[in-house]
């Protein structure tokens, strides 16, 4: 006599995963705006030159210490704005990717 596995066994409850997919959807959302409306700070030439960014890559200051303004060397007061520029950019970035990662549990989510 052969047992009969209960109707539905094994299969996915589609319904459910459609609300799991939705729910995280709606997860990340609110996660990707609490993100962009975040202020980071970065500073480069030890701290002579800060940076403030917000989560959509917005700088919204930028502090120079006027002891390193040098008229006659402009170029290093730009390479350091460059500098802070770019460790605000990247710490926006691990930011971002650090809380999308604890949302979806480090799976790997193509387009994301």
């Amino acid at each position: 006599m052969k047992a009969r596995l209960p109707q539905g066994f094994g299969k996915p409850d589609v319904n459910a995963l459609m609300r799991q997919a939705q729910k995280m959807q709606e997860e990340m959302k609110a996660k990707q705006e609490e993100l962009e409306n975040t202020e980071y700070q970065a500073s480069a030439g030890g701290g002579m030159v800060q940076i403030t960014m917000t989560g959509k890559h917005e700088i919204t200051s930028i502090k120079i210490n006027p002891e390193i303004v040098d008229k006659d060397d402009i170029e290093m007061l730009e390479d350091m704005v460059a500098a802070a520029v770019n460790e605000a950019v990247r710490v926006v970035d691990a930011d971002s990717d650090k809380a999308m990662q604890e949302l979806t549990g480090n799976a790997n989510f193509p387009g994301l």
